[in-house]
């Protein structure tokens, strides 16, 4: 494997380990461990800033001229990286409101 199909492997794993993050992050607020919660939010960031290294490394290319081929495996990256960084900007908003509640 490599190339492309290497690049978007990556994006999706870092990518699964953030969603797991955050969906952990929510649960650990609606525990009402919130100090949890924040670390779990921290760590699907790390998990994020992986996974966008490895999208800007293959924007970055394109812009110098390389040709960078679509594929339906890459498109499928970029969707599930896109939802998560949403999932993680929606979870930070509901797990400061549960902190307000709680």
């Amino acid at each position: 494997m490599e190339g492309m199909e290497l690049a978007s492997f990556q994006i999706i794993a870092s990518v699964g380990g953030a969603r797991s993050s955050v969906m952990e992050a929510l649960r650990e607020a609606r525990e009402g461990n919130f100090a949890e919660a924040d670390a779990k939010i921290e760590e699907a960031g790390t998990f994020l800033a992986e996974a966008h290294k490895g999208h800007t490394g293959l924007i970055q290319k394109e812009a110098q001229g390389e040709q960078v081929p679509f594929s339906l495996l890459f498109m499928h990256a970029e969707d599930q990286l896109m939802t998560t960084i949403t999932l993680r900007d929606i979870a930070v908003e509901m797990i400061e409101m549960h902190k307000k509640i709680g």
